[in-house]
């Protein structure tokens, strides 16, 4: 048995017993007050509340501008909560976690939580048409219905999805602790990097915050349609494979095509066992009984009587026709 490090790459030899998270009451009350809030912070932003006084502040004190050394290193810093490139990294392992437990339901998690997360923070970009800090127009107003699309931060939201799902999916109590707290580091810093950059409202990034965390906490209602997925397409697979295995192979020879023999004239070919010989009359034949002035034998198999020659007719060199007699001419 492996005991090295390099064991755990290998897959495993059966699909391993995964405990799917429930909606347990625990996360029901999460859930609740994770809406609340959000309604909250929708509602304070609508009402050009505090909030909204606040947002201003922290963006004429300008946080780039008084620690500018952090700059350069939160300008990567914050790329961790862009759609593109997380996705793409969080696909890689999840892939090969599938891979090696034998399931896709890492993969179908991920694209299920990616779906709902495009679907509401879109639609909820597009109503409400907030403008960002640097394209604001009236200082202490919130820039609601103008044509942009900052509120909620995506970002922020991003990076609660896209890195809590790794702690949604673990396996082991331990890990979920270690990839939940690893999760919310990222998540926050993202966020509040965010607010340095002044690309988004504070508000921006506590809703952000909220409709990233409302995904993760109702993801448990997915499991079945998730499930469905599975075996759907797990059942897809397997025709394939049936089908692939019904069609036979066609052996090829190695030699290639032989090619076909035909009997040459003034030869015998080779006779069956069973053929019969039988003489054939000439054309001198006169009469019953005597014999032709020139008889020749040939012999004919009777079960290639009809066959039909796919040899193409030799034509004779010369002409038959008798030579035209040239006329006489008296001289």
């Amino acid at each position: 048995m492996r005991t090295d490090i390099f064991a755990r790459l290998d897959r495993e030899p059966e699909p391993p017993k995964i405990e799917i998270p429930r909606m347990s009451r625990t996360r029901l009350a999460l859930f609740g007050g994770t809406s609340a809030f959000y309604l909250a912070i929708v509602v304070a932003v609508l009402a050009s509340t505090w909030l909204v006084a606040l947002d201003w502040k922290l963006m004429l004190f300008r946080p780039y501008e008084q620690w500018p050394e952090q700059h350069a290193f939160l300008d990567y810093f914050v790329t961790l909560g862009q759609r593109g490139p997380t996705a793409v990294m969080v696909a890689a392992w999840l892939g090969w976690r599938s891979w090696r437990q034998h399931t896709l339901r890492p993969l179908l998690a991920l694209g299920a939580a990616l779906l709902l997360l495009n679907v509401t923070v879109g639609a909820v970009k597009i109503g409400l048409g907030r403008l960002g800090p640097h394209y604001a127009t009236q200082i202490g107003s919130a820039e609601l219905f103008a044509g942009g699309d900052i509120f909620p931060s995506g970002h922020t939201a991003n990076a609660v999805v896209t890195w809590g799902i790794l702690a949604y999916l673990a396996t082991t109590p331990r890990a979920r602790r270690y990839l939940s707290a690893l999760s919310a580091v990222v998540s926050l810093g993202v966020g509040l990097t965010t607010v340095y950059l002044s690309t988004h409202w504070l508000s921006d990034v506590l809703l952000g915050w909220a409709a990233g965390l409302l995904i993760l906490l109702g993801l448990p209602w997915c499991e079945p349609l998730i499930a469905r997925a599975e075996a759907f397409i797990l059942g897809l697979r397997e025709q394939w494979r049936r089908r692939r295995a019904s069609v036979p192979s066609l052996p090829v020879a190695s030699g290639g095509p032989r090619p076909a023999v035909f009997p040459q004239r003034g030869t015998e070919a080779a006779q069956p066992d069973g053929a019969t010989r039988e003489p054939v009359a000439g054309i001198g034949t006169t009469a019953p009984g005597r014999p032709a002035a020139s008889t020749r034998t040939t012999t004919h198999d009777r079960s290639r009587a009809h066959a039909r020659s796919e040899r193409t007719p030799v034509t004779p060199s010369g002409s038959r026709r008798p030579p035209r007699s040239r006329p006489m001419t008296g001289g």
